[in-house]
C-alpha cells in the first residue's frame, strides 16, 4: 500500500476517532476546530510520512499532533478573543492522558457517544445526519448529497444549522441523561445504516465496495446493541441486516473489483458462518411487539442468504417484506424495490404493473434507480424501445464507474 493510499486508509479508519476524543475533552462547540485539526494532522502525515516513512504507532502520531494542533489553536483564540473558557485548556490535559472515567450509564465509546451527541433533539434529523456523516465519519460533502438524495448545496445548509446548534450548548462538556439517549437512539439507527449502506454500495469513484466503513458501522451497531441503553429489537434487527449483507460482500465482486449482479455471484463463497450470526440476530429482534424497516430489510437479506439459487427464491416473502415496509414508510423507492420482486416472482408484465400510474418523486426520478428498474422490465417484456430509452437514462444517472458499467451489462437489449 502507497503512502497517499495508507494515509486514506487511516482517514478513514481514525478520523472519527479523534474528532470524537478530542471533542469529548473541550466540549462539542469547538467541533469545528477540532475537524481542522484532525484534517491538519491527516495533511502533515501525508507529507511527513511521505518523507520519513511510517511511525511506529501511526494511531497515536495522528493524535498527538492533531491533539497539539487543537491546543495552538484554542490557545490563539483565547489570545485573540478572550472568551474561551478558563477550563477548556486545562480540560484537554496532555495527549498522553488515559480515557477518562464514564459516567454511570454512559456510553463509553467516544465514537459512539459522539454520534448521541450528534443527534440533538434540537437539531432537524437531516441536519442530525449531514453532522454525524461528515464529522465522525469522514464522508465528503458529494457522498452525503449522494446517499440523502439531495444537493451539495444542502448539505452545506445542513452542515451549518447542526454546527450553529452546537455552538450554543454549555461550554463544559454535558454528559447525556437516560432519556436523551433513548429518545436519540433511532438517529442513531439511521446514521449506523447510511453508514453500512456507503461501505456496502460505495457512492466513491474509485471503489465500489468499502469494507473498512461496513466493519466499523459493525462495530458501532454490535456496541449499541450490547450496551443497556441501546438493547431494543430495532438494534438487533439492524445488527441482523448488517451481518446477513455482510456475508455475501465477497462474491459481489469480481477479480478486477467490478460489481456483480446477484445471479452471477457465487454463492460457495457467502459466508456461512456470518450467515448464522445474522439469523441468530434476527430471530432475537423478534422478541417483543415491535417491527422496523430494519426487521422488514433483514428479512429480505435473510431470504437471499437462505435461498440455493435466485430461481429457488421465495419472492413471495420478499414482496411480503417490501409490502410491510411500504406500511411502515410509504416511500416510492419501496414500491420500486417491490416491483422487483413482483418481477421475479409474477413475471416482468406484473412487475411493470405495480410501477403503472406511479409518479416518482424528483429524488427519485433523477436517479439512476428507477431508470434502470424500468429499463430491465421492460427488456424483459420485449419492449426493446422503452427500455433503450430508460437504459441511455439510468447510464448517464449512474454515480459510479462500477455501477455504470454493471448497468451496461445488465441492461443491453437486442444485441445491444
Amino acid at each position: 500500500m502507497t503512502t497517499p493510499r495508507l494515509v486514506e486508509h487511516f482517514f478513514r479508519h481514525e478520523y472519527g476517532r479523534l474528532v470524537a476524543m478530542l471533542s469529548r475533552r473541550v466540549g462539542v462547540r469547538q467541533i469545528e476546530a477540532v475537524e481542522d485539526a484532525v484534517q491538519s494532522a491527516l495533511m502533515t502525515a501525508l507529507e511527513s510520512w511521505t518523507i520519513a516513512g511510517l511511525p511506529d504507532n501511526p494511531s497515536a502520531w495522528l493524535f498527538r499532533v492533531a491533539h497539539n494542533a487543537l491546543v495552538g489553536e484554542l490557545r490563539r483564540r483565547a489570545r485573540r478573543d478572550r472568551m474561551l473558557e478558563q477550563h477548556a485548556l486545562e480540560d484537554i490535559g496532555a495527549p498522553e492522558n488515559g480515557p477518562e472515567p464514564s459516567l454511570a450509564g454512559d456510553v463509553r465509546d467516544d465514537l459512539l457517544r459522539m454520534l448521541f451527541v450528534c443527534c440533538d433533539d434540537a437539531i432537524p434529523v437531516e441536519s442530525q445526519l449531514v453532522l454525524a456523516l461528515k464529522t465522525l465519519c469522514g464522508f465528503d460533502v458529494r457522498e452525503i448529497a449522494d446517499r440523502l438524495f439531495t444537493s451539495e448545496a444542502s448539505v452545506y445548509k445542513r452542515l451549518g444549522r447542526a454546527r450553529s446548534r452546537l455552538r450554543e450548548l454549555p461550554p463544559r462538556r454535558d454528559e447525556l441523561t437516560e432519556e436523551q439517549y433513548s429518545s436519540r437512539l433511532p438517529a442513531v439507527h439511521a446514521i449506523l445504516y447510511l453508514l453500512f449502506t456507503e461501505g456496502h454500495l460505495s457512492s466513491h469513484a474509485e471503489t465500489a465496495i468499502r469494507r473498512e466503513l461496513c466493519d466499523e458501522a459493525m462495530r458501532l451497531a454490535a456496541m449499541l446493541a450490547e450496551h443497556p441503553l441501546g438493547r431494543a429489537p430495532e438494534t438487533f434487527a439492524l445488527v441482523a441486516l448488517m451481518h446477513l449483507h455482510a456475508a455475501r460482500m465477497t462474491a459481489r465482486q469480481d477479480g478486477s473489483g467490478g460489481l456483480l449482479l446477484l445471479e452471477e455471484q457465487d454463492r460457495g463463497l457467502w459466508d456461512q458462518r456470518e450467515i448464522q450470526v445474522g439469523l441468530s440476530w434476527l430471530a432475537k429482534s423478534a422478541h417483543g411487539n415491535v417491527f422496523s424497516r430494519y426487521h422488514a430489510e433483514a428479512g429480505i437479506a435473510a431470504e437471499h442468504c437462505l435461498a440455493p439459487s435466485l430461481a429457488e427464491t421465495r419472492w413471495d416473502r420478499v414482496v411480503e417484506c417490501y409490502a410491510l415496509l411500504e406500511r411502515l414508510g410509504p416511500s416510492a423507492i419501496h414500491t420500486l424495490n417491490r416491483a422487483v420482486a413482483v418481477a421475479e416472482w409474477q413475471g416482468p408484465a406484473a412487475g411493470l404493473a405495480v410501477l403503472d400510474g406511479l409518479e416518482p418523486p424528483t429524488w427519485l426520478a433523477g436517479s439512476y434507480l428507477w431508470a434502470a428498474v424500468l429499463a430491465d422490465l421492460h427488456r424483459r417484456c420485449g419492449n426493446d424501445g422503452a427500455a433503450l430509452r430508460y437504459r441511455d437514462v439510468a447510464i448517464r444517472a449512474a454515480p459510479t464507474p462500477a455501477v455504470q458499467e454493471l448497468l451496461q451489462r445488465r441492461l443491453r437489449t437486442g444485441g445491444q
